[in-house]
Formats: C-alpha cells, structure tokens, sequence
C-alpha cells in the first residue's frame, strides 16, 4: 500500500484515495494529530499498527506538519495523511506572523479534514499541528485522546489538555500531578524492535557479525552535536575502537553532508556506516551493543524496549533540557546513563564522550545496564491505546521505575 496523501491546493480540497466514514461501511476512523519530528510519527504509527491489528476495516488518517519528515515515514508506512500548515510558536518576529498565519490557515485545513471524514476519535500526540486540530474536532463533536509523549509536557499539550476527553502520558509528569488520567508507556512500532539476533541484524546492516557495535543517533532529524563529537573521537581516540564498529545515523541533512563522517571515519581507520535515516531502527538497536542516543521519549522507549544499554544525551537547546525527565527513571534504575550535551565537541569529549569510550571498554558496566533493562516492565502502549478507541477498554497503569 502507498501512502495517500489529502492536501490543500489553491484553497481546494484533493484526495487521492480517502473517502469520508459514510462510505466506508460504518468502519471506525481514527485521526492522528502530531508532527515536526518522527517522536510524534513513530508513536501514532504503532497505535495505528494496532488498530488495524484488531479492527482490520478500521481507517487511520494523519494529521500531520507539513515538514519533509513527516510526510518520508508516512510515505514509507503507507499511511493516509492530510498536511495541517500550522507553524510553531516563535519569538522571533517573522516567525511569530508565520506562527499567527498558520492558526488560520492550520484552523482550515483541521476543519476541513474533519468534515471529510467524519472521525470518531482524534488522537493528539503532541507538536504545533494538534491545537488547531483538536480544536476544530472538540468544537465538531469529537472525542478527544490525548496521550502525553514527554515527561514535561510541552505548551501545546498543555493547551490541548484542557478540553480533551481523556488525558492519559505515556511516562509520569513529576511537574504536574493529575495531569494525566493514567501512566501507561509508550507506543512503540514493530519495526522498532529487533527482529532478530545481534549478529543477524548486523549481517543485515552490511556490518562484521562478530564485532560489537555503537549505534550513534540523533534520532529522525539528527543531532549535529553529537554528529561533531563522533568526527572528534574518530581522531583523537580511534584506538578506542580497536575492537568496535559504529553505525552512525547522522541525520538527512547534516552540516557538511553524510560524506563528510564516512571520510572522518574511513581517515580514523575505524569500521563504520554512515546512514542518514533508518526507517527500520529496530535492526539498528539490534545490532547494537551500545548507544548514544538524544533522549527523546520514543528513542527512550525503543532502547529500553531493545535492552540496549544506552548514554543519553538531552537536547541541549530546550530551556529546561525537558528530555532529561525523559531518561531519568532508566538512569535511577542503574539501566542506562546519562551526560549533559555540552555542543561543542571538546567540551563534549570530556563528558559525553569519556562516558560512551568508559563502557565501551567495561563490558561488566554493559552487562549491569542490560541485566536493569530486562527486569523493568514492557513500556509498549499501543495495544491498549487501540483497545481504548475501538472498544473502551479502561486504561491501565504502566508501573515505571521511580
């Protein structure tokens, strides 16, 4: 199946495939709101996995950003999508017209979707698409879920929560008790999880079975930080990695291309692949032995999912560092480690990057991480998620490490 695309062109309505619930035999529709980054794709596509899982007749639609991410996962998914052309928040001057033009015409394209197609539910996962959306679904008569992804909640699922039928988060909001109904994980894709053997997966990603391997990611946009500590430590400390092989996942447009890290790399004498963006990312979590990974919730989840001992390091631009919430109960549960981004690649190679070099050269420090990672509960919500939409299923509690 491809993805089918609903857009807006010269003020029109097209679809290509999508036709409203009338006509779809009274089947259920599920729209999901979130966009901007693959952490509010990846967990909409896995509710939508298990949708189609237990009600096979069941539509999904996306109610996207317009970025070029958004539209590459669902594409590769074969989901049906609608771009909403809202803009996020700035105080930057041009950015904040930008940001008032794209309520109204983001309040257009919302209304207009909904009209077409008639959802039961709207499923709000976060990002600057799902106020106007879940604004135009409550004041249409729809119902409202909306599942936090973040341990701090970001402005607009605060915004959101406070006309939603249901809130329920994926990890605890230390910040805000009540905010959510119910702690229940996070929704997880299958493609997210290892499908097979280290070995396997390597063999299948073009790398030396035998030989453990550092999975870098910045997840699905990248990290140019952390793409600048791998150059670092490819020079000055490639005998570290004597015994090791890298997958670098460096983003779709890193600074200086993707050739630049394989040249780094290749100059360093260190086994590596370079690849800009898996969609896959289980195999990648599989074949690693190791990672240093942003701290997104979703990339959290994926590397507690896979028991795959991992150093965080926080997007570093956030005011309130907000994805740190997200790693602390795996950091507390001795099952990952944690360091600060500090961006500039020296600074970093004296923190981050003697943490990732420490446990790549303690394979007892591994072990420990993965022995914590296996006894913590499964963090998938995406069945139950989908159990709530189709049958109203109570939501349950996922017991997270304190």
């Amino acid at each position: 199946m491809t993805g089918a695309v609903v857009g807006v062109e010269s003020g029109r309505w097209h679809t290509n495939r999508l036709n409203t619930s009338s006509g779809n035999g009274g089947a259920p529709v599920i729209l999901l709101a979130g966009g901007g980054t693959g952490g509010h794709i990846a967990p909409g596509l896995a509710i939508a996995e298990r949708i189609r899982s237990l009600h096979p007749s069941a539509r999904t639609i996306f109610a996207c950003s317009s970025r070029a991410i958004d539209a590459s996962m669902l594409r590769e998914a074969g989901a049906e999508f609608a771009p909403i052309r809202a803009q996020p928040f700035s105080t930057d001057p041009r950015k904040f017209i930008r940001f008032l033009v794209g309520i109204t015409r983001g309040r257009a394209d919302a209304r207009a979707l909904i009209a077409r197609t008639k959802p039961d539910w709207i499923v709000s996962l976060g990002g600057f698409v799902t106020p106007v959306v879940a604004r135009a679904g409550r004041r249409a008569g729809v119902r409202v879920l909306l599942v936090n992804l973040d341990a701090t909640p970001g402005r607009a699922n605060r915004l959101v929560a406070r006309s939603a039928t249901q809130t329920v988060s994926a990890v605890a909001v230390p910040g805000i008790p009540g905010f959510a109904t119910a702690v229940i994980g996070m929704p997880i894709r299958r493609i997210a999880i290892a499908p097979a053997s280290k070995e396997l997966c390597r063999a299948e990603l073009g790398l030396d079975p035998a030989v453990p391997v550092l999975l870098i990611t910045g997840a699905s946009q990248g990290a140019q930080s952390l793409n600048e500590l791998a150059v670092y430590l490819a020079r000055v400390h490639a005998d570290r990695f004597a015994n090791w092989q890298v997958l670098h996942l460096c983003g779709a447009n890193p600074v200086g291309g993707v050739t630049r890290y394989e040249r780094a790399w290749r100059e360093s004498g260190v086994r590596a692949a370079v690849v800009p963006f898996m969609h896959r990312i289980g195999i990648a979590w599989g074949a690693a032995d190791l990672a240093l990974s942003r701290a997104g919730a979703s990339s959290v989840a994926e590397a507690q999912a896979n028991q795959t001992p991992t150093v965080f390091a926080p997007y570093p631009y956030h005011h309130d560092l907000h994805q740190r919430e997200n790693a602390l109960p795996l950091v507390n549960a001795g099952a990952a480690a944690m360091e600060l981004d500090a961006v500039d690649p020296q600074k970093n190679a004296a923190g981050l990057g003697a943490r990732v070099l420490a446990l790549m050269g303690s394979g007892e420090a591994r072990y420990a991480m993965r022995k914590a990672l296996q006894v913590l509960p499964p963090p998938d919500s995406a069945e139950q998620i989908a159990e709530f939409l189709l049958r109203g299923s109570a939501f349950r509690s996922h017991c997270s490490p304190a």
